[in-house]
């Protein structure tokens, strides 16, 4: 993938007090401007072309970025007479692209590795792919819906409906698209990539995959979202290499996250123990990937769809969503070795490596994640997930609610012991402090 298009049209309204006369993709973070960490970002995956798509403050942008050769790309300026929206000028100069290009919003910072996500693209033979991801203000996001391989089937764009609540996956502004499967968008003048291309795409059925990564990459567009972005910057949060060792502490979902509520079918039932958002964002500040892992044999005993099953953990997203926090990935076993219950599902009453204490669920995310497995942890309310923590190598925390540890199902001690979430999160804050001292 040779290409980037970057659109850098926006008036900067939310940012002009604080940076009068500068366009929003020269806001500096880190001392240099976003767009220099974009171009950078870009030469070193391989891209030898950009195509700018200005509008407000064009002079400025073209008159930093010249033709491109002081980064080691060729650069052209384009400046849009009249707002066309994100995806407008876009489509009006689409025979000036190349089949296949990437397209990265002007106020978004980024430590993505873009060959990595080309190459998804391309070996997928698809029309358009979106990076997403999840994050802390999901009510104000827009928000993809994909199915289990990845096909993007909804989009639901801010603002939501009152009640309603979805999977968090934020749609990041970073795409890879098929330059022909944006013809059909051409001379319609202004455009939004989301509320038009991306919803068109899914209406005409084209094949739209989200590429979901833990990588860096958050928009800066907004004073206090600029604040962050330069805090990470200052605490070296914004690095490539997605591929560098992160400790995770896994933790089990009912009893632990929220309220016990036997074998729990439907969202309606869902309830997040008190201060389990707090927690996560604890947790998450300390620098760990935040990982479920929980046993539903409610989909083997035919008591749930995977389709309700689905829904209770939208649910669950939402809730830690409003409560600023969020997970990086959720892995479920869906399996029950007994049979004997009325409308089970005989495929999946079977003994499999998946289901706590086995340990599949963890070696699954260590694949899909670079994780430090000695520096992770296990938090959960029943001997089966310390049991799990024991076989997998990590350490353990056995929280009181819940089970509280009163299964008995396995002989085996946790190696700490808290009452709660919140307890639990400052207990493992406290011990990565020490050993770091």
């Amino acid at each position: 993938m040779r290409h980037l298009a970057v659109v850098a049209g926006g008036k900067g309204v939310r940012m002009g007090e604080a940076f009068p006369g500068l366009p929003k993709a020269l806001i500096p973070v880190g001392g240099k401007p976003v767009l220099q960490h974009q171009l950078e970002l870009a030469r070193d995956a391989g891209v030898e072309g950009v195509t700018i798509f200005a509008g407000h403050l064009a002079d400025k942008i073209a008159g930093f970025v010249g033709d491109g050769a002081r980064f080691g790309l060729d650069v052209c300026v384009r400046v849009e007479t009249e707002p066309l929206g994100n995806a407008g000028a876009l489509t009006a100069a689409l025979d000036e692209l190349p089949a296949h290009f990437f397209v990265l919003y002007g106020d978004v910072m980024a430590a993505v590795d873009l060959a990595r996500m080309g190459e998804a693209h391309l070996a997928r033979d698809v029309d358009f792919t979106t990076l997403v991801h999840p994050n802390d203000h999901p009510f104000d996001s827009d928000l993809v819906e994909a199915d289990a391989d990845g096909r993007v089937t909804a989009i639901h764009a801010c603002p939501h409906p009152e009640g309603a609540y979805f999977a968090n996956l934020v749609n990041a502004a970073l795409y890879v698209v098929r330059r022909e499967a944006l013809r059909p968008f051409t001379g319609r003048g202004k455009l939004d990539f989301t509320k038009d291309v991306l919803a068109g795409l899914i209406e005409r059925s084209a094949n739209v995959v989200a590429y979901r990564s833990a990588e860096y990459i958050k928009d800066m567009g907004a004073p206090a979202r600029l604040s962050r972005v330069e805090a990470d910057w200052r605490a070296g949060k914004i690095r490539l290499g997605q591929d560098a060792p992160r400790p995770a502490v896994f933790l089990d979902r009912d009893g632990t996250l929220n309220q016990e509520r036997g074998f729990l079918a439907r969202a309606a039932g869902l309830e997040l123990i008190p201060g389990a958002g707090a927690a996560l964002r604890r947790l998450r500040e300390a620098g760990f990937l935040l990982i479920v892992v929980t046993n539903q044999p409610v989909i083997a005993r035919g008591e749930a769809s995977e389709a309700e099953l689905a829904d209770i953990h939208r649910k669950l997203e939402w809730e830690l969503g409003k409560a600023g926090a969020y997970i990086d990935a959720l892995y479920y076993c869906p399996h029950h070795p007994d049979a004997g219950f009325p409308g089970e599902r005989p495929e999946l009453k079977i003994a499999c490596d998946c289901r706590k204490p086995a340990t599949g669920l963890i070696e699954t995310a260590c694949r899909d994640f670079a994780i430090d497995r000695p520096a992770s942890w296990m938090v959960g309310d029943s001997t089966r997930d310390i049991e799990m923590a024991r076989r997998a190598g990590l350490a353990s925390v056995l929280v009181l609610t819940g089970n509280g540890g009163q299964d008995r199902r396995y002989e085996v001690r946790p190696d700490h012991v808290a009452a709660d979430i919140g307890a639990a999160a400052e207990l493992i804050r406290d011990k990565m402090l020490a050993s770091a001292a």
